[in-house]
């Protein structure tokens, strides 16, 4: 099954049904439906877009499937991404909306959302080990992770964070090419 929109929305429409808990939990689902069921992207991709996704303003979620669907089709396969994954959610709210006050009191809908609540802990770990596994790769990137967990504590901004690290990374890629 290749990479054709209605593929590419059926994809997603089914990840929108699934994704709960936002964009840290979609990790685990892109990559059972895009890396290892079709193929479409590779794990290093899905990982790459998905950072991207953080960086830029709006949902992670949204953002990663938009990066996804413009590398697969474009700007018709971002804008598919987007349609496919958003929908459910959408529909949702808006069927629920009615409902709301009625299901905030049942005991049964808060015991399905207390278990609803694990799972999400259990997509959001997998997510970390997922992103610790493709980003520290060897000892300078253990180092930049620690020294940016340590400065994220103290209270410097993520901005900054960000421009650090990759100010980091080009300096010490500079040096390696130098070296050689």
């Amino acid at each position: 099954m290749g990479a054709s929109f209605i593929n590419i929305f059926l994809v997603f429409l089914k990840i929108g049904c699934l994704l709960l808990g936002g964009g840290y939990v979609i990790v685990p689902l892109l990559q059972s439906e895009l890396v290892d069921k079709r193929g479409w992207i590779t794990k290093e991709e899905l990982i790459d877009f998905y950072a991207l996704g953080q960086c830029v303003p709006g949902l992670i979620a949204a953002n990663t499937a938009i990066f996804i669907g413009y590398k697969l089709r474009g700007k018709t396969g971002a804008l598919v991404t987007l349609l496919g994954l958003t929908i459910p959610p959408f529909l949702t709210i808006i069927l629920l909306a009615s409902i709301l006050t009625e299901l905030a009191k049942s005991t049964i809908m808060n015991n399905i959302f207390w278990g609803v609540n694990i799972a999400i802990i259990i997509l959001i770990f997998l997510t970390v080990k997922e992103v610790w596994n493709t980003s520290i790769v060897d000892k300078f990137t253990l180092f930049v992770f620690i020294l940016m967990f340590i400065l994220s504590i103290i209270g410097v901004s993520p901005a900054l964070l960000i421009i650090f690290a990759a100010v980091l990374g080009i300096v010490w890629k500079k040096r390696k090419e130098g070296r050689r």
